[in-house]
Order: structure tokens, then C-alpha cells, then sequence
């Protein structure tokens, strides 16, 4: 006698990409921003940019499980080809962070054949590798990239032809997060679709996920190669918008700055990435004001206290108290 297999319900799965009202809230806060903080604009831009710096570092970490520290490597990538090509007469600002993000891609498709070999120890110490090598490359070739003085001479044209940056940074803010919106979307889209579950399954046992006929390796590779993509776009950004290009951008200490703003907000939920970035660049900014040569003790404070009594984060905080309310209720 056959055995019928019960049907599977794939309501949840069918459910998962619908948007809800707090996402709608979340994504109103930029433009009530823009009207209460209207002197700070240039911080905000910035906020926007580290946010997909952020959310490119989760596409690896929080849903592969892709150990890196030098994923500051894709983001200085995407910011010097975004600066040549600006600086040499396109500066059209959509088609720079076509040739960034693509750029971007190319070398993390690259190195995740180095990468993707051996435990999580040898990918932190690869990628650190790469980043230092890249940043060393940077000081050295400095008829292309200014090394220590910077990249300059860069300009840009206005975006589509009409919105030209403006000293207020009023055109670079809206800018910033129109970009970090619609890779945010694509992000969700990515996650919740087949391939992003199978790289939730990845993440959680990659032993058994053979077993059921997906390609492990591939999957890592394309994620590592998306992610490098979302990075090489949020440093093109940076260029744009600020018209300039430092070395800073290949620095370790930028690399280690997204993995805390990460770890703050929790990882595996793309809003960890943002809402990490937000806490962190606040907290730095006040911080900073009030204590110049103390704020990190104190922003040092925040974190432990995150990691020792917050785990997932501060999504993983919000997450378990909304269970509780609804459990209540």
C-alpha cells in the first residue's frame, strides 16, 4: 500500500515577503528625518550609506554564516571605481554604481575561491588578508589613487540629469536612501526566496544540505559575490556623495566598526544591519561631542553589555518582547 505524503503548508513560506506595518513605519523615518534634523543631513547620508555597507555584511554573515573581517575590501573597491570613473569624465551617479557594484562583484567572486576554504579561522585571517593587501595597493599606486592625499578631482553630474548635489546635502540624502531602499527590497527578496533558505540551511547544518541536493559551494560563492556587489555599491555611494576618496575607505578599523554595528543589531533580519547602524552612529556622534577622548569606554560599555545580555541583538530584544505581549494577550 502507498504511502501518501501529507500535503506541506507553505502558508508561512507564502506570507514571509509581505510587508507589515512596521516596516512601512521604519521606512517613513527617513523622510520625518529629513524635516526634524534638516542641519544634519550630511550625518544622515552618511548613516544611510554605512547601512548598506551593513546589510551586505549581513547577506554573508547572518544568513551564510561567512566569517569576514575584511569585507571592507569590496567597499573601497567600489569607492576608487566609482572615483576613476567620475574623475575621468562619467560621472553619471547611476552608472557609477553599476560599474562599482559590478566591479565589487568580480573581485568577490574571485577571492571566495580562497575564502570559502576551510573553517571560520581561515576566513577571518583570508579576508583580513585581502583588505590588506588592497589598502597597501591603494598607498602604493598613487597615480591612480592619490595614496595618502586622496583620490581628487572628482565630479559628478546631477542624477538622472535633473537633482545636482548640492552643498546642503539635500540631493545626497535623498539619494542615499532611495539606493539603500531599493537594494534593501532586493535584499528581502533575495532572503525569503528558495535560494535564501537554502542558505539558512547552510548556515545551520551544512553537512546535511548536500543530502537534499544543494550545491553548498556555489551557494556560498554567489551569496559572498552578492554581498561583495552590496558592498562595492555602498562605497561607490560614499564617493558620490562626499566627491572625494581616502584610503580610510580600505581601513581595518572601518571593517571592524560594520561587524560591531552588525553584532549591535543582530544579524539574519536586514534590519539588524540598519537599526545597528543607526544606535552605533548615534551613540558615536553624541558620544564623541560630550567626551572626545573617552566616548569608545562608553560605547565599549554598550556593547558588552549587548553581547553578554542581548545575544541576537537588539532585534533579538524586540523580537522576544513582542512574543511576550502577544503571549499575554
Amino acid at each position: 500500500m502507498a504511502i501518501i505524503p501529507s500535503p506541506v503548508d507553505l502558508a508561512p513560506l507564502r506570507r514571509a515577503p509581505a510587508w507589515r506595518t512596521a516596516e512601512y513605519i521604519c521606512w517613513l523615518l527617513p523622510v520625518a528625518a529629513y524635516f526634524l534634523f534638516p542641519t544634519s543631513l550630511s550625518l544622515l547620508s552618511q548613516m544611510a550609506i554605512t547601512g548598506l555597507f551593513a546589510l551586505s555584511l549581513d547577506l554573508i554573515l547572518g544568513y551564510a554564516g561567512i566569517v569576514s573581517l575584511g569585507h571592507v575590501a569590496f567597499f573601497g573597491v567600489g569607492a576608487y571605481a566609482a572615483g576613476l570613473l567620475a574623475k575621468y569624465g562619467y560621472g553619471d551617479p547611476l552608472l557609477g554604481l553599476a560599474i562599482a557594484g559590478t566591479v565589487a562583484a568580480a573581485v568577490g567572486y574571485l577571492s571566495s575561491f580562497l575564502v570559502l576554504r576551510g573553517s571560520d579561522l581561515t576566513r577571518l585571517m583570508v579576508t583580513l588578508g585581502v583588505a590588506m593587501m588592497l589598502f597597501e595597493a591603494a598607498n602604493k599606486l598613487t597615480e591612480f589613487t592619490g595614496g595618502v592625499d586622496g583620490l581628487q578631482g572628482v565630479d559628478m553630474k546631477p542624477v538622472l540629469g535633473l537633482f545636482r548635489f548640492d552643498l546642503y546635502g539635500k540631493t545626497a540624502y535623498w539619494y542615499s536612501v532611495a539606493v539603500l531602499f531599493v537594494f534593501f527590497w532586493l535584499a528581502r527578496r533575495i532572503v525569503h526566496s528558495p535560494f535564501g533558505l537554502s542558505l539558512r540551511g547552510i548556515k545551520q547544518n551544512v553537512i546535511r544540505m548536500p543530502a537534499i541536493g544543494a550545491p553548498v559551494h556555489a551557494r556560498l560563492a554567489a551569496v559572498y559575490t552578492l554581498g561583495a556587489a552590496y558592498a562595492g555599491v555602498a562605497g561607490a555611494l560614499l564617493t558620490q556623495t562626499t566627491q572625494f576618496v581616502s584610503l580610510d575607505v580600505l581601513s581595518f578599523p572601518r571593517s571592524a566598526a560594520v561587524m560591531l554595528m552588525l553584532v549591535l543589531g543582530g544579524t539574519g533580519s536586514l534590519y539588524g544591519a540598519l537599526i545597528g547602524t543607526l544606535v552605533f552612529m548615534t551613540a558615536h556622534h553624541f558620544l564623541s561631542n560630550l567626551n572626545p577622548q573617552y566616548w569608545q569606554f562608553w560605547l565599549g560599555a554598550v556593547l558588552v553589555l549587548v553581547v553578554l545580555f542581548a545575544r541576537d541583538g537588539i532585534m533579538g530584544i524586540a523580537q522576544t518582547v513582542i512574543k511576550r505581549v502577544r503571549g499575554k494577550a
